[in-house]
């Protein structure tokens, strides 16, 4: 087996997790239909087509919306996001609180996390190759860290960077760079794999040596384009043979 020649020149690989790592729309999309039920009965009120598009998923064709902040905000900025919906629709501030903590949960980390491709031999085959394995996600710390143990990689990982992190996180260009650096490389030497054009934006800016889409995640190929170095199916396309 031999690595994509994308990843010539390159140190240290970064590795979005939903839609690149495990399956964005197994996580998501089911949550995303769960929470609006449960608003729905909490309030008494039509809210789920309001709140499904304001974070972005789409309940007709079962997809997260490319861009919107399902695919690219954190969990707490989400969270903000529906509490606002909630006070267009609940009589006081109060009671939009009340309601939105009685319906909030988080998905399952481990039970919803469907790998787009077989991780452990992937990881493992890059890491002897002589590639730094780190994951950047606006997911939490607590969930991540439970996914990636589950998933059997963590052990592979140099560096993990979440959401609720303190210092740069997602998209932060500045978030790539300091992930580089406490590696030990450049941001030059750095690729950044990932399913959404904030993704390869986010490492454009930053100078990351390669900027690697997937169109195993929210975005289509010619989404990703414009932004990519290269987009491939799968991250199972990094290594050849």
């Amino acid at each position: 087996m031999s690595l994509h020649p994308v990843l010539d020149n390159i140190d240290l690989v970064v590795f979005d997790k939903d839609g690149t790592l495990i399956s964005f729309d197994a996580m998501w999309s089911g949550w995303a239909r769960e929470l609006g039920s449960r608003l729905e009965i909490a309030t008494r009120r039509p809210v789920a087509g309001d709140v499904f598009a304001t974070i972005g998923y789409d309940p007709t064709t079962d997809r997260v919306v490319v861009g919107g902040p399902l695919a690219v905000a954190t969990m707490s900025e989400i969270e903000e996001l529906i509490g606002a919906v909630l006070r267009r629709w609940c009589p006081s501030v109060a009671a939009a609180r009340r309601i939105l903590a009685e319906a909030w949960y988080v998905p399952d980390p481990v039970a919803l996390a469907v790998p787009l491709a077989d991780l452990q031999p992937l990881f493992r085959t890059l890491s002897a190759a002589g590639r730094q394995l780190a994951v950047a996600t606006t997911d939490d710390r607590r969930p991540t860290e439970a996914t990636l143990h589950a998933l059997g990689i963590d052990t592979f990982l140099v560096g993990v960077v979440c959401g609720d992190d303190d210092g740069p996180t997602k998209p932060d260009p500045a978030m790539l760079t300091a992930l580089a650096h406490g590696t030990g490389t450049t941001v030059a030497r750095t690729a950044m794999v990932g399913d959404t054009p904030a993704d390869l934006a986010m490492a454009r800016t930053a100078g990351a040596g390669r900027s690697i889409g997937v169109r195993s995640g929210v975005a289509a190929a010619e989404t990703l384009e414009p932004f990519a170095d290269v987009v491939l199916d799968t991250i199972a396309d990094l290594v050849i043979g």
